[in-house]
């Protein structure tokens, strides 16, 4: 196990599978609406109202959380979320990986994960909504 500095020390040459650092992905996990927004922060975006932020997850068709392991305090570092009809379509909102996390594949493997809970659900066409900057990480 590398400590969380000397992680951060050689982010850009390190690939995600020399870290010891384990990861997992859930839907069922609730999510932390004060841990959630720090991440949102984290990325750049603005600070949302919770009760408005609490309806949007619940409204949601789909919410993945992307948490660092940690048997005491698992720390969430990624986030996505989908709304849709539930049989036709769906739409990727709020996608984002913690940015001491980014570069290593974690926002392809939170996207690939995404895509495959909504083939699972039989939706035939997923949409994206993105800024045009951060496309380059599919």
């Amino acid at each position: 196990m590398i400590s969380k500095k000397s992680m951060e020390q050689n982010l850009e040459n390190v690939s995600l599978k020399q870290i010891s650092l384990s990861f997992f992905f859930s839907q069922s996990k609730p999510l932390d609406l004060i841990e959630l927004e720090q991440l949102l922060q984290s990325v750049g975006w603005g600070r949302r109202p919770m009760r408005r932020v609490q309806k949007a997850l619940d409204n949601s068709l789909l919410k993945v959380g992307l948490w660092q392991h940690d048997p005491k305090f698992p720390r969430l570092v990624g986030f996505a979320r989908c709304t849709g009809d539930g049989v036709l379509y769906a739409t990727v909102w709020d996608v984002a990986i913690n940015p001491v996390y980014q570069g290593f594949g974690l926002g392809k493997e939170l996207m690939a994960y995404v895509i495959q809970s909504l083939k699972e659900m039989n939706i035939e066409r997923v949409v994206l909504f993105a800024d045009p900057g951060v496309i380059s990480f599919l």
